[in-house]
């Protein structure tokens, strides 16, 4: 069951299109997964339109004068409504990834977003995403059965979408559809039992506080 979703204002700014094309796809792969989403995204988005497109002084159209050519109109209409094309019915394109032994299908949202090559040490294994949005990054981050992330903070935001599996952290547990944000207010270090795959956005690189993992903290920067 979905416990985590995004806050009113971060789907209200989706909706507008006032979001990096990270996040919009981090909102959009969770909303697929998320029937309370779909619904609010469906009245946000008809809240947005009616803002759009309602007409608060008729009296633009004072001075608009309008002398349309009956048999002009009715010409195009025939002609627009008398094409034929070939329209062919294609199945939506499903991409998966390799995880825990099985192919898992991802969101609609990653169809036409490219990553590199998984990469890895133990049983953290990550993808980076091909988006070129300055200090944003954006990985598909694989944790292995018992495997966890060393405990850190964040300097930014880190967004996760948990698209299979679960994991657990000091503040809740996670599963299947899950949306986290956190940010420097959090020190968390997720634990997954069963292994999971995530999607994951940051804008910086995290901080790691404890242990030897902290010796990676002046080199965060290039290994983020």
């Amino acid at each position: 069951m979905i416990k985590h979703h995004p806050k009113h204002e971060l789907l209200a700014a989706f909706v507008a299109g006032e979001l990096p094309a990270a996040l919009n796809i981090a909102i959009s792969a969770h909303v697929e997964l998320c029937d309370e989403c779909q619904q609010a995204i469906t009245l946000l988005t008809q809240a947005k339109a009616d803002e759009v497109f309602s007409i608060e002084d008729e009296s633009v159209f004072d001075n608009v004068e309008v002398d349309l050519d009956d048999d002009f109109d009715d010409l195009m209409i025939s002609q627009i409504t008398s094409q034929k094309g070939d329209y062919v019915d294609e199945a939506p394109t499903v991409r998966s990834v390799e995880y825990a032994g099985k192919q898992v299908n991802l969101p609609r949202a990653l169809n036409s977003v490219s990553w590199a090559k998984f990469q890895g040490v133990g049983k953290l294994t990550r993808a980076r995403l091909d988006l070129d949005e300055g200090t944003v990054r954006s990985y598909l981050l694989q944790i292995g059965a018992g495997g966890s992330v060393p405990m850190h903070t964040h300097k930014g935001y880190e967004v996760t979408v948990l698209l299979d599996g679960s994991f657990e952290d000091e503040m809740c547990s996670y599963s299947k559809g899950d949306f986290i944000w956190l940010d420097e207010s959090f020190t968390h270090s997720p634990v997954s039992n069963d292994g999971c795959l995530c999607l994951t956005v940051a804008d910086d690189a995290p901080v790691f506080t404890q242990g030897l993992s902290k010796l990676l903290n002046p080199i965060g920067r290039f290994i983020y």
